[in-house]
């Protein structure tokens, strides 16, 4: 779960994510990312208050 806008969330490895996460699930209240690339990346997304942004 994301609740900050800090730089360090900004750009994470993603490859890295998906192998330690049992099941890679993101719930972004900052909404850093896009759900586009999120699904390319193979991330369950939740972009909070974005509509139609969860995959």
């Amino acid at each position: 779960m994301i609740v900050t806008e800090w730089k360090v969330f900004r750009s994470p490895d993603f490859e890295q994510i998906k192998r330690r996460l049992k099941t890679p699930v993101i719930f972004d209240g900052r909404n850093l990312y896009e759900p586009e690339a999120m699904a390319q990346a193979g991330v369950e997304y939740h972009a909070i208050g974005r509509s139609g942004a969860n995959r």
